[in-house]
């Protein structure tokens, strides 16, 4: 996994670092940082309104009473894509900004939870159902026997 993480942190910027030559080299400079700033302006309007399409998506589940799994893992993508624009290239402002365009990022959310399917086991255990119905609630009542205390009446 360290292996990995080390070649992505030297193969990417050295990719992304030939691929702003080569484009500079065969347009012009200007051009190649006017491309640069341009994905990075779009994808600054996009993570804005995706974002606070996500954020309403996790209040509106929360509202119904609903675990907002789908809505936070977008909004995780919606970060990461965040993070992939503040980096100058092409390469990773294409990948954040394809993050950012809803069918594309369903498609990579899909990916991820066969991922996180496949290398983790989820066990839950517990009782009863939540929320609780409406119109039944249950009140239990407890005390502690056998604590000699001195506040505690007898």
């Amino acid at each position: 996994m360290l292996l990995r993480l080390l070649l992505l942190f030297i193969l990417v910027p050295l990719a992304e670092l030939a691929l702003l030559l080569y484009l500079a080299d065969t347009t012009s400079w200007r051009l190649t940082l006017a491309l640069v700033i341009a994905t990075g302006l779009v994808g600054t309007v996009l993570a804005r309104s995706q974002g606070w399409r996500a954020w309403s998506r996790i209040h509106e589940e929360l509202a119904a009473g609903r675990m907002p799994a789908e809505p936070l893992l977008d909004a995780a993508l919606i970060f990461v894509a965040g993070a992939l624009l503040l980096t100058p290239g092409i390469l990773t402002d294409l990948f954040g900004i394809s993050l950012l365009i809803p069918w594309s990022r369903t498609y990579y959310r899909r990916r991820l939870v066969a991922w996180f399917k496949s290398r983790f086991r989820i066990q839950t255990s517990g009782f009863g159902s939540w929320p609780p119905s409406q119109g039944r609630s249950e009140v239990i009542d407890s005390f502690v026997i056998g604590q000699d205390r001195k506040d505690h009446p007898k």
